[in-house]
């Protein structure tokens, strides 16, 4: 197996997960909200207008997910594949670093979430800056 097809492989397996990762939470946000926020200690006390409100942004979360996922199909999506994963989960993470800052800690689980998030969105830039084409000058 040639290097670049074994880095393709990895950016394939790793596209699957975090792209099953993205999708996978929205379809829990749509399908099963208040047990997904719950086991963030998040009561959605059946407010129907902060549902509503949590699932809307899903449906984005679900797009990127499955346009993520298509790098894991087709090698020609892998480098705007790896470009949706870096920016999906680095915004998610950040943004949640920035409220830790402004609002203070929320729970273990929140916490754990960001890191996560901010690890995949790693992965994907350093995966999306190690193999860019070399341009001669």
């Amino acid at each position: 197996m040639k290097t670049t097809d074994m880095y393709d492989a990895l950016k394939k397996v790793f596209l699957a997960l975090s792209g099953l990762i993205a999708a996978g939470i929205a379809v829990a946000i749509w399908t099963v909200p208040s047990a997904f926020y719950g086991s963030y200690g998040i009561d959605l006390g059946g407010d129907v207008n902060l549902i509503n409100e949590l699932k809307a942004p899903a449906g984005v979360l679900f797009a990127a997910g499955l346009t993520i996922l298509a790098g894991a199909i087709k090698s020609r999506f892998i480098p705007i594949s790896m470009k949706v994963a870096a920016i999906l989960f680095l915004s998610f993470g950040l943004s949640r670093f920035a409220s830790f800052a402004i609002d203070g800690l929320p729970n273990e689980s929140l916490v754990a979430a960001a890191l996560l998030e901010v690890a995949i969105g790693a992965i994907a830039v350093v995966g999306l800056l190690a193999h860019r084409p070399k341009f001669a000058i």
